[in-house]
């Protein structure tokens, strides 16, 4: 065996001892007042030991980048992430021994920064969201290191059809609950893979299933999946980090999504705040946007009789965004406290009906 072939042996067998030493994440069951035919389960990615649902996608793309021999003993590791990616992606590239360096722009949270910088990480900033992919492919170039490129390799890296993927991962869980197989299943879109992986496997699988993808204000991808249109832009980053998007990405596939629901950043934070109340644990920002759509999708499904369960992800802890989303003067300055408040109050009355 060559130098190069016990390198990798060894690289893809530090991965998988790391996954079996990690136990499935809990699927939490909320009752929530006023649905009285409508049950409510929450994947907590947040148990994952990089902390957030990109710890499975982190472990994809490495072992794509492995197995595809793009990845060697001693090769830069470079991601363009605004948090959560990066900080798993810090995670394998620490058990690995390899150099990492995110890109990422200057407005992510300093909870994030921190994070990827324990694992050893490095951070290199440009001021327009836009920027973080040909600074990525740059710094990759210069330093003779492997861009992984979330945004084109989510949808791919992943096996959709099994291997303890999430989709899989929900079903076996939801196996011995009155409404087994969802109505629902809401999830965000950073680079589109967990929705990508969410619709495949249903289809595969048969399950009536639906998938619904929530977007938060300057992304593209509800505007993509009307229109179909690849050369959409935005000129803004979207304010919820880890989800929405300023261009289309690859590895959004709006064919397997059946339904996408706009959300506002202030109805995303407000939802993030009373969900956390509900849980009596903080969450991010994106949990907040998928809260939001859930509520809506289960008004839908009251007013038409309905009876079944809805299935959502805890993207991350809210403890990353206690100097941001968390942070009263930081919703201040944001021009968001007062718009976060109401939907606050409305989302309570609403769940005391």
């Amino acid at each position: 065996m060559s130098k190069g072939t016990s390198w990798l042996s060894n690289a893809v067998s530090i991965i998988e001892a790391d996954y079996q030493r990690s136990a499935d994440t809990h699927l939490v069951f909320v009752k929530l007042p006023g649905f009285s035919d409508i049950d409510f389960y929450f994947k907590d990615e947040s148990t994952h030991p990089s902390g957030s649902l990109k710890h499975r996608l982190a472990r994809s793309l490495f072992l794509y980048a492995l197995c595809n021999g793009w990845v060697h003993e001693g090769t830069t590791i470079v991601e363009a992430s605004s948090g959560s990616t990066a900080v798993s992606e810090a995670y394998f590239a620490r058990l690995l021994g390899l150099p990492f360096i995110a890109v990422m722009p200057k407005a992510t949270s300093t909870d994030k920064i921190q994070a990827i910088e324990f694992y050893g990480g490095k951070c290199h900033f440009v001021d327009h969201p836009a920027e973080v992919y040909e600074v990525s492919h740059a710094i990759a170039r210069e330093t003779g290191g492997h861009f992984m490129d979330q945004f084109t390799f989510a949808e791919r890296a992943t096996d959709w059809r099994g291997n303890n993927n999430i989709a899989e991962s929900i079903f076996r869980q939801m196996q011995h609950e009155k409404y087994p197989v969802p109505n629902w299943i809401v999830t965000g879109a950073g680079t589109g893979g967990t929705s990508a992986t969410l619709g495949r496997y249903v289809r595969y699988e048969c399950h009536s299933t639906q998938i619904a993808v929530v977007d938060p204000e300057n992304s593209v991808f509800y505007d993509y999946w009307q229109q179909r249109d690849q050369t959409l832009c935005s000129p803004y980053g979207s304010r919820i980090e880890g989800i929405g998007r300023p261009r289309v990405e690859p590895s959004f596939l709006p064919s397997v999504v059946d339904h996408m629901i706009r959300v506002p950043d202030a109805g995303s934070l407000a939802a993030m705040r009373v969900l956390s109340h509900l849980l009596n644990k903080k969450v991010g920002g994106s949990t907040g946007t998928n809260f939001w759509g859930v509520l809506k999708l289960a008004g839908q499904m009251q007013k038409q009789g309905e009876k079944g369960s809805i299935v959502t992800l805890i993207c991350d802890s809210g403890e990353r965004y206690l100097n941001t989303y968390y942070n009263e003067q930081w919703l201040t300055d944001a021009g968001l406290l007062e718009e976060v408040k109401k939907e606050e109050a409305v989302l309570l009355h609403s769940l005391s009906n």
